[in-house]
């Protein structure tokens, strides 16, 4: 948003919402912050660390009293009708407003070997891995993006704890749905043709015995012969 476009000052505290950019008149300094007045009745407060810079030690080392400012509402507390504003403008997205499976579109910033760094608006880079730039096979990420490219991906993993963002340019799978089988359903059989089945089990259950029978006669058999060999072996030998 261009200055040109700068929100007006809302005449109500109620139509105050976090990321409205206002414009502000500097009402009082004090050690930890400035109170800003937004013109809605009450001061709003701009606490030192929210200034847009580093490390600041004196607050009217970077604002002044009377001074006519541009701010950004960082929260509204409407139970206790209080609200903090930043000078830096607040990131698009906050850790509440993403999810898996998101997508969203940011630029490249930096290149690693291992992945890219994408800013998404943010407070924190999302980070493509090497292996999710593509859905071949990348040599070096370089080979897939630049600095200063604008790409779109999808969220992959969000840890909140480590403010880290894993995202995803891999096309997405399409879920394959299970087709009904239109085929006819298998004909319940005949009381005639159970009687054969059963039939033919008890056969095939017969021969299987004799089978086994026979197996086990022929493994005894050669047990015997083998018994027999080394008995005979050790009976020379003496």
């Amino acid at each position: 948003m261009s200055a040109d476009e700068i929100t007006p000052a809302p005449s109500s505290f109620d139509e105050l919402e976090p990321r409205m950019e206002l414009r502000g008149t500097v009402k009082r300094l004090e050690l930890y912050g400035a109170f800003v007045d937004i013109g809605v009745g009450q001061d709003a407060l701009l606490h030192i660390s929210q200034l847009g810079k580093p490390n600041v030690r004196n607050v009217g080392d970077v604002i002044k009293e009377g001074e006519q400012i541009t701010v950004y509402v960082l929260k509204v507390d409407k139970q206790e009708r209080r609200v903090a504003l930043s000078l830096a403008q607040p990131p698009a997205f906050n850790w509440d407003d993403l999810k898996e499976g998101m997508t969203v579109s940011g630029k490249v910033v930096r290149v690693e070997n291992f992945g890219a760094f994408i800013d998404i608006g943010a407070e924190r880079p999302g980070m493509i891995h090497v292996s999710e730039l593509t859905d071949g096979f990348v040599k070096s990420p370089s080979d897939v993006v630049k600095v200063d490219q604008v790409v779109e991906a999808r969220i992959i993993k969000i840890n909140r704890k480590k403010r880290q963002i894993d995202m995803s340019m891999k096309t997405v799978m399409p879920t394959i749905e299970e087709v009904e089988d239109d085929e006819p359903a298998e004909a319940v059989p005949t009381a005639m043709e159970l009687a054969l089945r059963r039939a033919m089990e008890q056969n095939e259950a017969a021969a299987d015995a004799k089978r086994s029978k026979r197996q086990v006669d022929e493994k005894q058999k050669r047990l015997r012969e083998q018994d027999d060999i080394i008995e005979r072996t050790l009976r020379s030998g003496l």
